[in-house]
């Protein structure tokens, strides 16, 4: 009996187009949660307390790749977890929302966005007598980054950051409940392990897509004691 021809065999072997719709969406969705639990996620900006650099509701991309063979640094701008007690609460997402951030498709809430000013062991104070906060005795130039006008702290404070914790700022120091609002709470720091990623870049509104970069100010080794 004779074999069937090529072109019936190939017939036969392939798949229905409804089962690979099914098997490509599938493997887009596998793809997706692993770019989320290891590369990139979207958060959005709930609030000004980062202004100028970003504005409410904001899209941001935090990469993760990182601090998986580096340390966070000082002017990192950071996603983390609540450390708990600083958000009134999340907010509210429905069904679609909600399957949508599993997959990092939808901002998650219980979240903050903050720059990272001193890291553990760092001494960080405010305010010297220029009015400047000062790290390890090293007054940063944060007109940068600072929205203006406005100054860099109106609450004095002086903090040894302990180990493995952050000490963490808003660029909108008039409108920014952030490490000097929590003092109480292990010294207003958050602990490294809350940080999800840096972020990358602002990614919507399309016409304000720009890299978020890291001020000069904290590259002086004077900080390090060099």
């Amino acid at each position: 009996m004779a074999a069937p021809a090529p072109e019936k065999r190939a017939r036969r072997r392939r798949v229905p187009a409804w089962l690979e719709t099914i098997l490509l969406l599938g493997l887009a969705l596998v793809l997706s949660v692993l770019l989320k639990a290891f590369v990139v996620q979207m958060f959005f900006v709930p609030s000004q307390s980062m202004e100028p650099l970003f504005r409410t509701d904001d899209r941001i991309l935090v990469q993760k790749i990182s601090y998986w063979s580096g340390d966070v640094e000082r002017g990192d701008v950071v996603v983390f977890e609540d450390p708990g007690g600083w958000l009134g609460g999340e907010p509210v997402l429905n069904p679609l929302q909600r399957a949508m951030a599993v997959v990092g498709l939808y901002p998650p809430g219980g979240h903050l966005v903050k720059r990272v000013i001193a890291v553990g062991g760092d001494q960080v104070v405010c305010c010297d007598d220029d009015g400047r906060v000062t790290v390890n005795g090293v007054a940063l130039d944060e007109d940068d980054y600072l929205k203006q006008p406005g100054r860099p702290s109106d609450r004095d404070f002086d903090v040894t950051v302990p180990e493995d914790r952050l000490w963490v700022m808003g660029d909108n120091r008039g409108n920014s409940e952030d490490s000097r609002f929590h003092q109480q709470q292990d010294l207003g720091t958050i602990p490294v392990d809350a940080v999800v990623g840096k972020v990358w870049a602002i990614v919507w509104p399309g016409d304000r897509f720009s890299l978020v970069k890291r001020p000069a100010t904290f590259d002086d080794p004077a900080l390090d004691g060099s």
